[in-house]
Parts: structure tokens; sequence; C-alpha cells
């Protein structure tokens, strides 16, 4: 009877605890550190819980619990074609960073993540779209950082976004552009209209560059006969200064001993115009042929 006894202890003991577990786990909840909790009460939302942790309901069927993802979320835009200020068409291949703000009422108005990436192409498609139509393509695309413009356009789509879901429970971070490019059809002949601006630039800078070369020969040019003048000038100059100081030497030369000097002057005189084929004709009472015929007469 002893036995039978705690025998049926211990069978009400386990069943008592396992009604109790059953209880606990249709009572209690746990909270993930990644997601939202809503309780809903016969289908309409009553509270939410965005903290992690240990929490309690009422059994299903009358309160049950929907889990959303708290963290960031990656939204797949794609390509999609729009038009620029200056009417060009581009394609687009874009994505938005998105995450739940209000768990709520993201469960009233979007449900899932499905129908809110729904929500959000509208959006982003809508929102690029105006702010594409606000700029011209080369302030989108261009080597010269200074009239860059899309960080500009996509912190205004980001703002814009936000503002438009935010009805959703749903707070927009990041919107960015992986590719700007043109359309297919469009393309060889935006190719070929840049290739003719570019040339068109290439004859500028070549026109540009051969009147700054004139330019530069013209100033080499007057800088050389500037140069030339004043060499000339100074060379004169200088020959000037030599000529008189050879007259001045000349002088005192002549002043000294007269005849000597007349002497020494006919001798160079001789050096430069006789030789031995020189045939000199002169008058015989030539100052020239005076210490020549003074030579024959001692001879004789």
């Amino acid at each position: 009877m002893k036995s039978k006894g705690i025998l049926i202890k211990s069978i009400v003991g386990f069943v008592f605890f396992a009604v109790i577990l059953i209880i606990s786990n249709l009572v209690l909840f746990t909270v993930d550190t990644t997601e939202y909790v809503v309780v809903t009460q016969f289908g309409r939302p009553v509270r939410s819980i965005v903290k992690a942790g240990l929490n309690a309901k009422l059994p299903d069927p009358v309160q049950a619990l929907y889990r959303y993802d708290n963290r960031q979320q990656i939204y797949e835009a794609g390509d999609i074609e729009l038009l620029t200020k200056d009417k060009k068409s581009v394609v687009v291949d874009h994505y938005g960073v998105w995450k739940i703000k209000d768990p709520v009422l993201f469960m009233k108005t979007v449900k899932n993540k499905t129908d809110a990436e729904l929500r959000l192409s509208d959006v982003f498609s809508s929102v690029l779209g105006v702010a594409l139509g606000q700029y011209d393509l080369s302030e989108l695309v261009n080597v010269n950082r200074g009239q860059m413009k899309l960080d500009q356009m996509l912190s205004e789509v980001v703002r814009r976004s936000d503002a438009q879901t935010a009805e959703y429970g749903i707070t927009v971070t990041d919107v960015a552009i992986r590719t700007l490019n043109f359309p297919e059809k469009n393309k060889l002949s935006v190719f070929r209209r840049m290739k003719a601006e570019r040339e068109q630039i290439a004859r500028k800078y070549r026109s540009e560059g051969s009147e700054e070369a004139a330019k530069i020969r013209a100033e080499a040019i007057k800088e050389q006969k500037t140069i030339l003048s004043q060499a000339y000038m100074q060379s004169q100059q200088i020959m000037g200064e030599g000529d008189a100081e050879s007259i001045r030497i000349y002088a005192q030369a002549f002043q000294k001993d007269p005849k000597f000097y007349e002497f020494v002057r006919t001798l160079e005189a001789y050096e430069k115009f006789i030789d031995d084929k020189t045939t000199v004709i002169l008058p015989a009472d030539s100052d020239l042929l005076k210490y020549l015929n003074s030579g024959n007469s001692r001879k004789n």
C-alpha cells in the first residue's frame, strides 16, 4: 500500500509538472534582441514589445504573437528608367536600406516584409523620378567633383522616402545607386554625341595652344631682338672706347717721337699691302716710297 501511494504521488507530481509546463508554454514567451513582438487579442494588436526578455500573455486563441525583424534590411529595387532635368533617359540600378520603426503600425498597414517591399518599390521609384527630374545628367555623372550633386540628390531621396514610409511604421535609412547607365537603344547615339563633344573640346584646346605658342614665339623673338640690340650697342660702345684708346696711345707715341712713329706706321703699311706678288705704282714723291728709295740709294 505504501509503494502504491508513492507511485500515485509521483504520477500526480508528473502530471502537475506537465500541466505547469504546458501552461507556461501557452502563457510565457521570450523576445530576442533581433526582433519586435506584437501581441494581438482576437486578431487586434493590443501591445508591442521592443525589448528582449521574458514576457507573458493570455493563451491562444485569446492572444497570439507576431514576430518582426528589427534589424536594418536591404531592399534590392533593381533597374528603372527615368528622365533627368535635361531630358536624358537613364537606367538607375538602386537599393534602399530600411527597418521597422513602429511594429504595431507596420502590422496594421503592410503586415509582412513582402508587402512592405511592394510599398517601398513604389516610394523609391516615385521619389527617385522626381529627384532626377531636378538635376542635369552632368550634375550626377562628372569627373569634376565640384560639379557633382549626386550625394545631395540621394540625401533628398532618403529624406522624402522616409517621410512617405512613416505611415507604414517604416524608416528609410539609406538609398544608394549602384549604376547609372543609358538605355541600350540610346547608348550608340549618346556615345557619338559624347565623341563629337570631346572632339570639339580638343579642337578648342589645340586652337588655344596654337595661339599661346604664337604669343610665346612672338615674345621670344621680341626679347631676342632686344638682347641683340643691347649687345650690339654695347659692342659699338666698347669698340668706340677701344678706338679712342688706340688713338690716344697713337697720339702719345707720336708726341714722344714723331719721326719714329711715322717710320713704324709706314712699315705697318708695307706689311699690309706688299708681298712677293704685289706690284705698286706710285708717284716718285710719295711718302710710301721714301724709305724704299732711301734703301735703294744706300745700295748705290
